[in-house]
């Protein structure tokens, strides 16, 4: 029998709490799979007093866990800290430089520093494992690491924010607006008194910066990725996106083409028969696009304490079993930085509403702007008011909703039209673009 493998676990939030309960509940399952033990030994949070609904009491307590991360009695280190530097970067380096293994879920830390603690991790043979960073308790990170190497992939993209996801689908199902569901999500807990990190996307931004250099073998590179919140999305435009037979979804895209790697966040109308587009509420989903098995989806719980506990425990149970892959499933030194493809290149098709005046021509005037830079309407609709006042043409002269769909298009030349029929005085508002994301 090896000797045990004997955790540290920094940071008893709601994370590391779970860490600890499921591998007490886990520890004959874990034991019999590895033919080792997993225990913890040490622990460190800010607040030694607090009740977290487990007894530490057995555990050697650090005020500072830098100093546990060094400790001769832990040889692995779960940070659960969180946070882009600070005291997890030190932990973790420190951690690795003082040969323990590490198991992490901070996906902001690694979408900044990945691949350098990659590399550390690698010249001491140690694990730098993150399975719970990118999608709570899905396994997406072992799938592409591990379990594709018959496939080139050609896309990855997801759900991988559950209070957008919560918020998108009340708006959707009940009617109400943007404003009023972030405060019930608020409430229930799903959203931080300061939503600004995961509604404006920058979350999902990070997480798909950690599966792209995954999926492609390209160095992270978060800054470069386009990234739009869902703070605009309104109750009319889930309602036309249901008419024309999609949903809307805040989804995180990364695709290798001729322009590059273009790697995008934004609010996203997917085909309501699509896999991606039946996951509601504050549940994940990513899809893998690859040559030999087309596409594979993977649905679960993306955020929660058990859920990314579940995910930091199976890293743990890895370990213990001294599988120690390579944390990006290559040489982090010969991730490449690859060729970016900037979002004007971007193509597809497009949902654009525009409030324009309900009168004579302004259809005609918007379709010809369109027509001028090669763009082809699949599309166009005008939602009319209640107006009670209408001239004998049965128009209202008031600001009105039209919809227009588009077929491919670059994402420059909309702008570009989009810019012209704002100039010709058409607009009563700014518009508003929804990307459309077909199978």
């Amino acid at each position: 029998m090896k000797e045990a493998l004997r955790i540290g676990v920094a940071g008893l939030g709601t994370v590391g709490a779970s860490v600890i309960r499921i591998l007490l509940q886990q520890a004959a399952v874990i034991e019999e799979k590895s033919g080792r033990k997993v225990t913890v030994t040490a622990v460190s949070a800010r607040d030694r007093n607090k009740d977290r609904g487990i007894d530490l009491s057995g555990y050697q307590w650090f005020e500072d866990a830098v100093a546990m991360a060094s400790s001769p009695d832990v040889d692995c280190i779960v940070e659960v800290i969180g946070g882009v530097g600070g005291m997890a970067g030190k932990v973790i380096e420190t951690a690795l430089t003082n040969g323990k293994h590490v198991v992490t879920a901070n996906k902001a830390l690694l979408a900044k520093h990945g691949q350098k603690l990659a590399i550390l991790a690698e010249e001491q043979g140690l694990a730098l494992a993150f399975e719970a960073s990118t999608a709570g308790g899905i396994p997406v990170v072992k799938v592409l690491r591990e379990g594709m190497p018959a496939n080139r992939i050609r896309r990855i993209y997801g759900i991988l924010n559950g209070t957008c996801n919560y918020i998108l689908s009340r708006m959707e199902m009940e009617g109400l607006t943007f404003e009023e569901c972030l405060k019930d999500a608020q409430k229930l807990g799903y959203a931080e008194l300061d939503p600004t990190f995961d509604v404006e996307g920058f979350d999902t931004a990070h997480k798909l910066a950690i599966l792209a250099s995954l999926a492609f073998g390209t160095q992270i590179d978060a800054d470069s990725i386009y990234v739009e919140g869902i703070s605009s999305i309104t109750p009319l435009d889930l309602a036309m996106a249901g008419e024309l037979g999609y949903r809307v979804k805040l989804l995180g895209v990364a695709e290798y083409g001729d322009n590059g790697l273009e790697q995008r966040v934004h609010p996203t109308m997917v085909p309501r028969d699509s896999a991606i587009a039946q996951v509601m509420g504050v549940t994940n989903a990513v899809t893998i696009d690859a040559d030999a098995i087309n596409e594979l989806t993977l649905i679960g719980p993306g955020a929660g304490g058990d859920a990314t506990a579940s995910a930091v425990v199976a890293d743990i149970a890895d370990i213990a079993n001294d599988t120690i892959p390579l944390p990006f499933g290559r040489p982090a030194a010969s991730l490449h930085e690859g060729k970016r493809s900037a979002m004007q290149r971007h193509e597809g098709g497009y949902y654009i509403r525009l409030s324009v005046h309900d009168r004579p021509g302004v259809a005609a005037g918007v379709a010809s702007r369109m027509a001028e830079v090669d763009i082809s309407l699949e599309s166009i609709l005008q939602k009319r008011t209640g107006a009670a006042s209408r001239d004998r043409h049965g128009r209202s002269g008031e600001p009105v909703p039209l919809v227009l769909i588009t077929y491919a298009a670059e994402e420059a030349k909309i702008r570009s039209a989009l810019d012209k029929i704002s100039s010709d005085g058409l607009l009563s508002e700014e518009p508003q673009l929804i990307r459309i994301e077909r199978e």
